[in-house]
């Protein structure tokens, strides 16, 4: 079965002919050569766009090899253009089997009819600053694993069943190949530690390996907590007896989020209107993948769940930050005490902007009134959100504070702007 990513075919759509390169870039086996050889090579086509003028070069198949040296796959692809009238599509996947890869698109972008498409899927390629060696010239597509709709679309069971393996195995494409729970969790384990680690610590020369691993899994073991570099060195000491340094653990945080495998998220101040630079949280790229970092020991559905909608939010385009509001409360001697209360997820985009609370779920009247405690200390006119686990109907209170089911939440990708 086919699955769509209409968001990011749109994306690749909207950029056609836009002068720049499209750099599509994501953690590795997300879907993104997918994306470019199936969905948007079909799509052309469809409009009529001549097979000859898509020039679709695989970069790690033998059979390419020889061009994986600049000079040639630059007057290889030169001389397939034979007319100067129409736009040649040029698409590189896994570019980075390319040296000085570059130099090669920066040359290709003075041939003024090459519309030019590339992807990569080792840590060097997926560097932050891999667009600025474009010198200005590219547009960046972020491909993320599966969201739960695509996810539920090509599952063959119910919506119930899907979350299910979902929360447990994450959105990679390939999961939903697997036929047991044994192929899944050996296929996300394999890809954790022998491709994105591996990537990571041949990149960067990192010797002690093992040190690396127990950096994810403590940020694995941690989501939705607040933490810095210097607390997580202090974790180290007391777990693993080690001296790690704040600034060693400084440089994994990088290279986890350099890699896309994790996400860093800062807070805000709502009413001071300013961030906080630390403490921060971590949220990992793909739910499954954290899961297999603990070889699917802890299975906490709560923290998974808020980890869900931080991927969701992010793969809908909107910025995420973490609440903070102050307030001042009497203590048990009747003296005024600042407080600081929290806010999940501040979304935003654009002129948009949503305050959401995650919670698995409100068992009582005081379990909700602890949820919506920070939402009320808020004055601007922006939504309020809290979701739940639950498969409720949706409903508004008198301060208008929404509620709504998670499966609503995620199965409908306008569920916020259509409140």
């Amino acid at each position: 079965m086919e699955i769509k990513r209409i968001s990011y075919l749109n994306k690749l759509i909207n950029r056609e002919n836009n002068g720049l390169v499209k750099v599509i870039t994501g953690i590795r086996r997300c879907g993104k050569s997918y994306l470019l050889f199936n969905l948007y090579y079909n799509y052309l086509i469809s409009k009529g766009v001549d097979k000859e003028k898509i020039i679709k070069i695989p970069l790690d198949d033998i059979n390419f090899k020889e061009l994986r040296d600049s000079l040639k796959l630059y007057s290889y692809i030169k001389n397939l253009i034979i007319d100067d009238k129409t736009t040649y599509y040029v698409f590189l996947d896994e570019i980075q089997f390319v040296a000085d890869f570059a130099d090669l698109i920066n040359g290709l972008t003075h041939i003024q009819n090459l519309d030019i498409y590339v992807t990569g899927s080792n840590s060097k390629f997926l560097s932050k600053d891999i667009l600025t060696e474009f010198r200005g010239r590219g547009d960046e597509i972020r491909v993320r694993p599966l969201n739960f709709i695509e996810f539920s679309s090509a599952y063959n069971g119910n919506t119930i069943e899907a979350w299910k393996e979902f929360y447990t195995y994450g959105g990679m494409p390939l999961i939903l190949s697997r036929k047991d729970d044994e192929q899944k969790a050996d296929y996300l384990t394999n890809l954790f530690k022998k491709v994105y680690l591996c990537d990571i610590i041949e990149r960067n020369n990192i010797k002690n390996d093992a040190e690396l691993e127990d950096m994810a899994n403590i940020l694995a073991s941690s989501i939705g907590s607040l933490t810095n570099p210097l607390k997580l060195a202090n974790t180290f000491k007391t777990i693993n007896r080690s001296l790690t340094t704040d600034k060693t653990i400084k440089l994994y945080l990088d290279y986890l989020t350099d890699s896309f495998l994790i996400e860093k998220t800062v807070r805000y101040d709502v009413k001071g209107k300013k961030y906080i630079s630390t403490p921060s949280k971590y949220y990992f790229a793909d739910v499954g993948l954290r899961n297999a970092t603990l070889n699917f020991r802890q299975q906490e559905e709560n923290h998974i769940m808020e980890n869900i909608l931080y991927n969701e939010l992010r793969s809908r385009d909107y910025n995420v930050d973490i609440g903070v509001v102050d307030t001042f409360e009497k203590n048990a001697n009747g003296v005024k005490e600042r407080k600081q209360l929290e806010i999940d997820f501040i979304a935003s985009r654009g002129n948009k902007k949503y305050y959401i609370q995650s919670a698995f779920e409100i068992s009582s009247q005081d379990k909700e009134n602890q949820e919506k405690k920070s939402l009320l200390k808020i004055n601007d006119s922006f939504k309020k959100i809290i979701i739940v686990k639950d498969d409720i109907k949706l409903k508004i209170d008198d301060n208008g504070i929404i509620t709504m089911g998670i499966m609503e939440f995620l199965l409908n990708v306008n569920s916020l702007e259509t409140l």
